[in-house]
């Protein structure tokens, strides 16, 4: 529960905030460990529907995170404590109402004498990814904190500047399509019925193509709201049945895999970010099979994940875990990566080999993004143009055709 609270410092000065709690005696109890003394103290959005548990744990964004374990980092380095570096990242984010009251419960949480840990797996306000909180763990254990949360925040940085720059190359491609389908709709709804009332008045028969294009425009008028409702339905059932059916993601994520050039640019992409966070756990001393599981929860693709989980369990039984991903059934993972997993596992330099790999995956798939949207671009704008001139030239042949009789 969360409780809104105002009340004084111990200087004096007013105060007001948010504090999380499981209830309002316990968030009396955190107060004054905090040295609060309250004025007022309720929970938070108390409404009918109160009773009825909806809550749910917030997401965070991969580079506030990011910046968060940086800015934690930089303080440690520098000699302060976890709890004075906490109060020091908190000022940052006065403004952000979840981010500030996720950090001023881990506070609270750490006074009471928990771990950083257990204070990140106890706070209910925001969802952290498994493989963070356990990092955390070990690295807290292994007097590591500082070093891990660098290189956690360097990594979901990477991650938050791929997935811009993804976004940010799709954009132009994304505006060309939306105003094509914009303006083949309009001459399909609006032009081609007025040409068409030229021609029937003139009775002449009309060519293929041009009858063609007139039946288009006639079946989209009549059932536009027929077929938007049918995408509708489609899209939201491939996104319902890509959340709860495993059966049926699997199938797509496997037939992703095959696809010719997008199916190695996706397989390098999960291999890559499997490869950095594993790197980075297996320095903070995780041990190797359970390295594979967080490792493999931030893998997207179920087919490749699937590949990882289930050579995790045949490293359990005693084996080494190249040899458990090429002898698993199912999807090959690339013979590359293993060989150089085996090769890791030979000199014990797994975690090396790893963060050599996670740089040679993600600097490879950036090259070939860039030479697929170098290549999109014109053909879009080729397909485009090639059906608003099949549209025109349908329009203008009957004209040509009476010019000529």
């Amino acid at each position: 529960m969360v409780f809104k609270y105002k009340g004084l410092l111990a200087d004096g000065a007013k105060t007001k905030g948010l504090i999380e709690a499981d209830d309002l005696e316990d968030a009396k109890k955190r107060l004054r460990v905090k040295q609060i003394f309250y004025t007022d103290i309720s929970e938070e959005n108390k409404t009918i529907f109160s009773n009825i548990s909806l809550k749910r744990k917030k997401s965070i964004k991969s580079n506030e995170l990011a910046t968060i374990s940086r800015d934690l980092s930089i303080y440690l380095k520098a000699g302060i404590s976890i709890v004075n570096a906490l109060r020091l990242a908190q000022n940052q984010y006065a403004q952000n109402k979840t981010l500030s009251s996720f950090i001023s419960t881990i506070i609270t949480l750490l006074d009471e004498g928990k771990s950083f840990h257990q204070a990140l797996e106890t706070q209910s306000i925001i969802t952290l990814p498994d493989f963070y909180k356990q990092s955390v763990k070990v690295s807290e254990n292994s007097g590591i904190l500082q070093e891990v949360l660098l290189e956690l925040s360097i990594f979901l940085k990477e991650q938050d500047r791929v997935n811009k720059q993804i976004q940010n190359a799709f954009a132009y491609p994304a505006f060309i399509i939306v105003v094509s389908l914009f303006m083949v709709a309009f001459m399909i709804t609006f032009v081609v019925p007025k040409i068409t009332g030229i021609f029937d008045q003139l009775g002449q028969k009309l060519p293929a193509i041009t009858q063609f294009v007139i039946n288009m425009g006639d079946f989209f008028t009549a059932y536009w709201m027929v077929l938007l409702t049918a995408i509708i339905l489609i899209v939201s059932s491939f996104s319902l049945l890509m959340k709860f059916n495993q059966k049926f993601k699997y199938g797509v994520d496997l037939f992703m895999l095959k696809m010719p050039f997008f199916g190695p640019i996706i397989q390098t992409s999960e291999l890559g970010r499997f490869s950095y966070i594993s790197s980075v756990l297996i320095r903070s001393g995780v041990p190797f099979v359970q390295t594979a599981n967080l490792a493999a929860s931030i893998v997207k693709n179920s087919v490749i994940q699937k590949k990882f989980t289930d050579a995790a369990e045949r490293v359990v039984e005693g084996s080494k875990f190249s040899n458990a991903l090429l002898k698993g059934g199912g999807y090959k993972i690339d013979t590359s990566f293993v060989q150089a997993i085996a090769l890791g596992e030979e000199t014990s330099e797994v975690a090396s080999i790893l963060q050599n790999l996670s740089d040679l995956y993600f600097e490879d798939n950036k090259d070939k993004i860039a030479l697929f949207l170098s290549l999109l671009e014109p053909a879009l704008m080729l397909v485009v143009g090639g059906i608003i001139g099949f549209i025109v030239s349908a329009m203008l042949l009957p004209i040509f055709s009476m010019n000529i009789s």
